[in-house]
């Protein structure tokens, strides 16, 4: 008789934690990168965070390596409610016209740079532009300095570009500034990218040094050029499910997300500086691209952006004001 009390007991707490965690609300958070990258880190980190402070009520449950679907795809997934929270990035230039700010070259100046444009700025524009679209922003990331792979050449200078395949981000002006340059860019998901270097359909691509490496790109690229030709912010993003969500839930996802934007930015720097020797002991060619050469024939797409973009211009010099 005592064995039964013992085990029924046991089974009543058993069951009891089952219905607790049954109670718990699951907050998907998708995301493109793959392991070791940055995108992985800090979207772990905001689980981390997050859970230790929503426990019992509801978990942050991460899913990388595009599991829930290319950038694209996630979008529509936010709008339809069927998934919580994404990372976008350049692919934000697709849904409102005021985040092709991004897409312009050398527009950041550094991380401390960005950290002033960040609190000062984008705040107020870039949430509001995602509110229009139904999208809510709660955290800026980053994706980071983007630099420049292929397996044709070495690139110093705009015109050494031309002619090589570019696999890039779906992004207008991104195509718009590697057309200016000579290159034949193309947009491309990020999980097809591999392959597409791996064949030859692509001579080359160009994102940030985390995501070359987490996305093994040094296996199927000999030259890497230190470009930094764009900084691309990563945008914590949730969609229709998000007024669903209790307000007391809501409030800890918006404060942990702010309170990762700081590491996101350290952890950005702490691995473009470790990354290079791993580049050079793969097999890769490293150079450092003339900057003053980039810059001058970046002239062009910032006449275009401030000319078609509503607002443009001035974007262009709020931010330039906050070097």
């Amino acid at each position: 008789m005592k064995f039964l009390k013992t085990a029924l007991a046991a089974s009543v707490m058993v069951f009891g934690a089952q219905a607790a965690n049954a109670d718990e609300i699951e907050i998907k958070f998708g995301h493109v990168g793959g392991p070791g990258s940055l995108f992985e880190k800090t979207a772990n980190e905001f689980a981390r965070l997050a859970n230790e402070r929503l426990e019992g009520t509801a978990e942050v449950v991460p899913y990388g390596s595009s599991q829930l679907g290319n950038d694209s795809q996630m979008l529509n997934k936010l709008k339809l409610g069927t998934l919580d929270l994404s990372l976008p990035s350049s692919i934000m230039s697709s849904v409102a016209p005021e985040f092709s700010l991004f897409e312009m070259p050398y527009l950041i100046e550094d991380r401390d740079h960005m950290r002033r444009v960040r609190d000062d700025f984008l705040r107020d524009e870039l949430y509001e532009a995602a509110e229009s679209r139904n999208y809510k922003i709660i955290g800026i990331w980053e994706n980071g300095f983007r630099q420049i792979t292929n397996n044709v050449r070495p690139i110093d200078v705009p015109e050494d570009l031309e002619g090589i395949k570019l696999r890039t981000p779906n992004g207008v002006w991104r195509v718009e500034m590697f057309k200016s340059y000579g290159a034949n860019p193309a947009p491309m998901a990020l999980s097809e990218a591999f392959v597409a270097l791996q064949t030859g359909a692509m001579d080359g691509q160009e994102n940030p040094l985390i995501q070359i490496y987490s996305q093994r790109f040094q296996e199927v690229q000999d030259y890497l050029s230190l470009s930094n030709h764009v900084y691309t912010p990563a945008y914590v993003l949730a969609g229709a499910s998000w007024n669903r969500l209790p307000e007391e839930v809501r409030q800890v996802l918006i404060e942990t997300a702010e309170e990762v934007e700081a590491y996101a930015l350290e952890q950005g720097a702490a691995l473009d500086d470790s990354l290079l020797a791993k580049f050079e002991d793969a097999g890769m060619q490293i150079n450092k691209v003339n900057t003053e050469a980039f810059v001058e024939e970046s002239a062009a797409i910032y006449e275009k952006f401030g000319n078609e973009v509503e607002g443009g211009q001035e974007m262009i010099e709020q931010v330039d004001a906050l070097r």
